[in-house]
């Protein structure tokens, strides 16, 4: 239990800015054994940004509450996987070959492809989130009704609940490339995480990006399947460009994945 506490909270100095205290007692490997809680932080971080939401609808129009829980993510985490996602796209769309693509990530300066790649990201997930409080409204008929499955869940907190899932399942997704391709580069920021994600760690891991899901209606568990067809497409670009995964290509899954939830859940409400 000791060294599982260690490996959460590694996880949560990793992931997030949370200011937590040092522990007396440090190993390397509790950093390899974080990965198991990826998706654990991704509760954290969409606890705060559904609480945020929530809050800032009391106040002011979906679109600006949906702004501030977009800004309170941006905060807990450092922008921390929004910059590897930028990384990516700069890689990815000015690289041609393995090395060049390589080269470009590593370079810390944005350039015009992750510029582009981060206003659009940000801007769907704005807006979706904002578009999801018209969505869900309970009692407009339609599509809306009988949009409740969970009886201890009160008719307001649906839209906080799809944040909360949005950010377990969009990191479950990111880090199940641990156990599916290696490590792409001799160094770099994800190299303590690049052991293989296999067994019991695995399993847990996958249970804590799956169990956010219990809160929402049946139906919308396809956006898991849109998460799946996300993440299965980013692996075959990952493996074929560069070999396998980096951190900025860890970050990246995370960012796609999280939109495709709320696209999709967003359809199907």
């Amino acid at each position: 239990m000791r060294n599982e506490f260690r490996a959460l909270h590694s996880a949560v100095m990793f992931f997030t800015r949370i200011p937590l205290p040092s522990l007396a007692h440090h190993e390397d490997a509790d950093l390899q054994r974080s990965s198991t809680y990826f998706p654990l932080v991704g509760w954290l971080v969409g606890a705060v940004a559904a609480a945020v939401w929530w809050a800032g609808l009391e106040v002011w129009t979906p679109a600006v509450a949906s702004g501030a829980s977009l800004a309170a993510t941006l905060l807990l985490t450092g922008a921390f996987h929004e910059d590897g996602f930028a990384d990516m796209c700069d890689g990815f769309g000015g690289g041609h070959t393995r090395e060049r693509v390589m080269e470009i990530m590593r370079d810390s300066r944005i350039g015009a492809f992750g510029a582009i790649g981060l206003v659009v990201m940000l801007g769907l997930k704005w807006h979706a989130v904002a578009a999801l409080a018209g969505a869900a409204r309970p009692g407009d008929g339609g599509a809306a009704a009988g949009w409740s499955a969970f009886p201890a869940l009160p008719p307001g907190l649906l839209v906080p609940a799809i944040i909360l899932a949005a950010h377990a399942v969009s990191r479950g997704a990111a880090i199940s490339l641990l156990a599916t391709l290696p490590y792409a580069q001799e160094t770099g920021k994800a190299k303590p995480l690049s052991t293989r994600l296999r067994g019991g760690r695995l399993v847990v891991a996958m249970l804590l990006a799956l169990a956010p899901l219990a809160l929402l209606p049946g139906r919308l568990w396809w956006g898991l399947a849109a998460i799946g067809l996300a993440r299965t497409w980013m692996a075959w670009r990952f493996r074929r460009r560069i070999g396998g995964y980096t951190g900025d290509c860890l970050g990246a899954a995370q960012q796609v994945c999280e939109l495709v939830f709320y696209l999709t859940v967003l359809a199907l409400l």
